[in-house]
């Protein structure tokens, strides 16, 4: 039986949302992120576990771990979506469908930020929806595990 659970990964710099650039990323916070990815989650069924880190190595070890209790990722990857191929190494790994949430239109700040090791590989992508990104994702991501 698949576990009805989720795993919700926020990247580098996430834990500082509401304090950070609010022009760009609004003035939510994490714990508004993790309500609403849970809200949103269980209306399908599905639980949650949640995880933000600064450090890459300890995201790639809770997508591994993700591989015994969930059925899917829901990940906003921050810095690391234009930097990181062990990532997106991790997430094709171990084999879970994912949705890669962008809070803010990332096509239309720095030609930096347009490029994601993740984009040709994710299930879901959205992208410029503030933090309601995160139900969107979790919306289709949902419809998209039997």
């Amino acid at each position: 039986m698949t576990a009805r659970r989720l795993l919700l990964v926020n990247g580098p710099n996430l834990n500082l949302l509401g304090i950070r650039e609010p022009g760009v990323y609004g003035t939510a916070t994490l714990a508004d992120v993790e309500r609403i990815t849970a809200e949103t989650a269980a209306s399908a069924g599905f639980g949650i576990r949640a995880i933000q880190s600064n450090h890459e190595g300890v995201l790639i070890d809770a997508i591994h771990a993700a591989r015994a209790d969930c059925a899917g990722i829901v990940i906003n990857p921050g810095g690391l979506t234009h930097t990181s191929v062990s990532l997106r190494d991790a997430l094709t790994g171990v084999g879970l469908p994912f949705a890669e949430v962008h809070i803010s239109d990332v096509h239309a700040r720095e030609s930096f930020r347009h490029f994601s090791y993740l984009e040709d590989v994710a299930e879901v992508r959205v992208i410029g929806e503030g933090v309601d990104g995160y139900a969107t994702a979790v919306r289709r991501l949902t419809a998209l595990i039997p």
